[in-house]
């Protein structure tokens, strides 16, 4: 009994004080404690302390606690300990302690689908195509890509030994490397063809616009002349932070245009955010200044899907709404809800939802996504297997409810152009770095062998015929 007071004294006490901090954001610090769901909670940890089949630490039951009480809320909200709040701060910078492989799985092994340039990978001689057997002492064979990752992360300058397989070798090669800073880049770009120029966002980090503004000029510059369309491709892109959307969007957008804005209890999580440079700079130079002035105006498609979600909708949805891009896809996720990531004083944090986004028309894209102008299948699959695979915002348990009252319909009529369906299915193009958290897609660009994209590069040259004669 005197153990059990005491854990429900502990339990008080911090039960107090986390609703004492909540009732202070909230200036409800006259609301009174509930005493009774205090008691049970302490209760319960009390009895699983005593009669749990196995011991438990107090520290997992507390961690396990304050997740329920952040995952009940949405899918959205969560708790991260040390150890993931690190990782979900190493995977918005863009930057993490490892050896710089992009990889993907084959036969239970991992595969090196290519070694990032000037990393401890390639200096150490690995290339495409070798089989990782072993990291250290582990055998690979059975361990999911995530765990083989975090095998092969770690403190830059401590060391890791591969034991690889080679195809034209008849032995394995055993070669130790030196964990160094990894910097990956979000962004990938291509001339498609002469006048065609390609840009790919697979995640919006700290460096994305900046990124986006090299591939930008990169192009420029390939090109010799300037380019008569531009595709962005936003599909399975999962977001990430929100002023790299906002940026990404002014790439292409007037000064001082609408990007997005949010609404929340909380005063600061009411924000108009415009294509400003305070908007989504870090700090310093404007990244956009030295755009070719023809960006803000050259026919521009965006390509979306079903797994294109939050800072992806915003970027979707503000060019669609200034009618800056013609919108090419299938309906996105319809995540449209702001999360802050909070640090904690024992170097875990919270990923908190405290507001909707809306389009520049006043649109909430939560749990319904953004309807594309133009619908295009994914030539890969028929559209009831697209529908019966597709998971959506509206599907997941404790979604957040569209301010506009219906998650389905949309909030205004909205013109919806016939479904452009393949004539001849095209043949899926192979992503092997998919499920490698290390890495975006190795996928390259193929307007031949990709559907999606070969339409959207026929919506930009006859909005190019268009332009022609109409200045004819």
């Amino acid at each position: 009994m005197k153990k059990l007071a005491l854990l429900t004294a502990g339990a008080l006490a911090g039960g107090a004080l986390t609703l004492s901090l909540q009732a202070f954001a909230d200036k409800e610090a006259s609301s009174p404690l509930p005493l009774n769901e205090l008691r049970t909670f302490a209760e319960v940890f009390g009895r699983i302390k005593q009669d749990y089949v196995e011991p438990v630490e107090d520290k997992k039951l507390i961690n396990e606690a304050i997740k329920g009480m952040l995952t009940g809320l949405d899918p959205h909200s969560d708790y991260m300990d040390p150890e993931a709040f690190k990782e979900m701060r190493e995977g918005t910078q863009g930057e993490f302690g490892g050896l710089g492989i992009e990889i993907g799985a084959e036969d239970g092994l991992v595969k090196v689908v290519a070694p990032i340039e000037d990393t401890p990978a390639q200096k150490a001689g690995v290339k495409s195509g070798d089989l990782i057997i072993k990291i250290d002492d582990t055998p690979v064979r059975g361990l999911s890509l995530n765990d083989a990752v975090k095998r092969m992360r770690g403190k830059p300058g401590t060391k890791v030994t591969l034991t690889i397989a080679r195809k034209s070798e008849a032995k394995p090669r055993v070669i130790t490397l030196v964990r160094a800073v990894i910097k990956t880049k979000s962004v990938k770009f291509k001339l498609l063809e002469q006048d065609y120029g390609y840009v790919r966002v697979t995640q919006f980090q700290e460096h994305t616009v900046e990124n986006l503004a090299q591939a930008l000029q990169t192009l420029y510059k390939d090109n010799k002349t300037p380019l008569k369309g531009v595709i962005l491709d936003l599909r399975d892109d999962p977001g990430g932070l929100l002023n790299g959307a906002v940026g990404v969007s002014a790439a292409f957008l007037p000064k001082d245009a609408l990007v997005v804005y949010t609404e929340g209890r909380a005063e600061d999580s009411k924000m108009h955010l415009t294509a400003k440079v305070q908007n989504y700079a870090r700090g310093g130079a404007d990244p956009l200044a030295k755009l070719p002035a023809g960006i803000k105006n050259i026919p521009m498609v965006v390509l979306v899907n079903g797994g294109s979600a939050s800072a992806s909708e915003i970027v979707a949805g503000a060019l669609q709404d200034h009618k800056r891009a013609v919108v090419v896809g299938t309906q996105t996720f319809g995540k449209g809800s702001v999360q802050s990531v909070l640090p904690l004083g024992n170097s875990g944090g919270i990923k908190l939802t405290t507001a909707r986004y809306f389009t520049p028309n006043g649109r909430s894209i939560q749990a319904k996504g953004i309807e594309p102008d133009v619908v295009v299948e994914d030539g890969t699959l028929n559209a009831s297997d697209q529908q019966t695979l597709r998971v959506r915002e509206a599907d997941l348990e404790n979604h957040l409810a569209n301010p506009n009252g219906d998650d389905k319909a949309p909030a205004k009529p909205v013109l919806k152009r016939p479904a452009i369906k393949p004539a001849v299915p095209a043949q899926p193009t192979p992503d092997n770095g998919k499920d490698a958290p290390d890495e975006s897609s190795s996928r390259e660009p193929n307007p031949k062998a990709d559907y999606q994209l070969g339409q959207a590069l026929n919506i930009l040259k006859v909005q190019q015929i268009l332009i022609n004669k109409k200045g004819s």
